[in-house]
C-alpha cells in the first residue's frame, strides 16, 4: 500500500509538471522559455529560481533576466484556459513566521501598513487550543464581492482567480462591504515610487491599488503565467501554503506535491465559514498533529504585530 501510494505521488507530480502552470503562457517549444520572459540585457543578480518547461522539466533561470508578463487588461480578464486554481492551507505546519505575508507585500510593493494576506490567532474555545490561521482573498465561486460592485470592476475570470480593475474602480467600497471575509484593502494614499512605471496598466500587475481604489490578493497570476506560485507559497519556511489547478487534481507547495481531492479528504479539509455559500477556492486543513507550538510565533514580532493578538484568550491568559 505504501509502495503505491508513493507511485501515485510520483505520478501526480510528473503530470503536475508535465502540464505545470504554464497553460496559455507562451512557453517555447523545445522546452525553452519564450524570449519574450527572459531579458537578456537586464544585469544578473546571481540568485536563481526555477521555471517549467512544456516538456515538464524544471530549469533555473536567473531571477535578474526574468521579467513578468504584463497583459492587457483585456487579456487579464479571460484568465488562462483550461485552469481551475485552487489553494490548501496546513494549519498544522504554521508557527506564524510571517514569511509569506513579507513576501507578498515585497512582491506587490506594498507599504508595511497594508496586507493582502493576514494570520490570525483563533481559539474555537476555551477549552481548545490556539492555532495561527493565514487568511488570503478566498476566490469565491460566488463572489458576493462581484455581485454588488456597481460598475464591474471586480470579475471572476474562467480560472477562478477574483481581480479588481483599478481603472474601472470608484472607490465606492460596496465590495468591501460585501466581502464576509474582510479581505480587502483601501488605498487612501499616492504611491510615488511607480511613477516612473511606464508600463500599460493590466490588472495582473502586482502593484499597489491607486489613491482612491481597493485592492487585495490576487493568488499572483503574473506569476503563474511564467510558471510559478504565488510568493506566499514560495516564502513560507514550513511549507503551509499549497498551490494548484482543481482540474488537474494537484497542489504543491513547492517541495512536496499531492492530489488535491486525496488531500483534502484524507486530512478532512474545510472551507472557511462554508455556510456562506460563496464556495470559496481555498481549503483549510484543521490544526491537528501540529509541528510548533502557538507560542514559538510571538518572539520575532514587532510590537505592532502583537498588538494585534492582545485580545485573543491565548494572548490574555499567556501574556506573550
Amino acid at each position: 500500500m505504501e509502495e503505491q501510494s508513493n507511485l501515485n505521488k510520483k505520478n501526480s507530480r510528473r503530470q503536475f509538471l508535465k502540464k505545470g502552470l504554464l497553460a496559455g503562457a507562451g512557453i517555447a517549444a523545445g522546452g525553452g522559455l519564450v524570449s519574450a520572459y527572459v531579458d537578456t540585457n537586464a544585469t544578473e543578480s546571481g540568485k536563481k529560481v526555477k521555471v517549467l518547461t512544456t516538456g515538464g522539466e524544471i530549469m533555473e533561470v536567473d531571477r535578474g533576466l526574468l521579467k513578468l508578463p504584463r497583459v492587457s487588461r483585456e487579456e487579464s480578464h479571460k484568465g488562462l484556459p483550461g485552469r481551475k486554481f485552487v489553494m490548501v492551507i496546513d494549519l498544522g505546519k504554521c508557527k506564524n513566521a510571517r514569511k509569506c505575508v513579507e513576501a507578498c507585500q515585497k512582491g506587490h510593493h506594498l507599504p508595511k501598513s497594508q496586507e493582502f494576506l493576514k494570520v490570525y490567532l483563533l481559539q474555537d474555545s476555551e477549552k481548545t487550543s490556539p492555532y495561527w490561521f493565514p487568511k488570503p482573498c478566498f476566490h469565491c465561486d460566488n463572489p458576493l464581492c462581484v455581485s454588488v460592485c456597481p460598475v464591474g470592476a471586480t470579475y471572476k475570470r474562467s480560472d477562478g482567480i477574483v481581480l479588481i480593475d483599478n481603472e474601472r474602480c470608484i472607490g465606492c467600497k460596496f465590495c468591501m462591504t460585501g466581502c464576509p471575509y474582510s479581505t480587502r484593502v483601501f488605498a487612501w494614499k499616492h504611491y510615488h515610487e511607480f511613477d516612473e512605471d511606464k508600463e500599460p496598466y493590466s490588472p495582473e500587475a502586482s502593484s499597489p491599488g491607486k489613491e482612491g481604489t481597493v485592492s487585495k490578493c490576487d493568488f499572483c497570476p503574473d506569476l503563474i503565467r511564467v510558471g510559478k506560485v504565488p510568493y506566499c507559497v514560495s516564502a513560507c519556511p514550513m511549507g503551509v501554503i499549497y498551490f494548484g489547478d482543481v482540474d488537474e487534481d494537484t497542489v504543491t507547495n513547492g517541495t512536496e506535491t499531492y492530489q488535491f481531492s486525496q488531500l483534502i479528504r484524507d486530512r478532512a479539509g474545510y472551507r472557511y465559514l462554508e455556510t456562506l455559500g460563496t464556495r470559496p477556492c481555498v481549503y483549510y486543513l484543521p490544526p491537528v498533529d501540529r509541528q510548533f507550538p502557538v507560542d514559538r510565533g510571538f518572539p520575532d514580532l514587532t510590537e505592532e504585530v502583537k498588538s494585534r493578538y492582545k485580545d485573543t484568550p491565548y494572548s490574555r491568559k499567556n501574556k506573550p
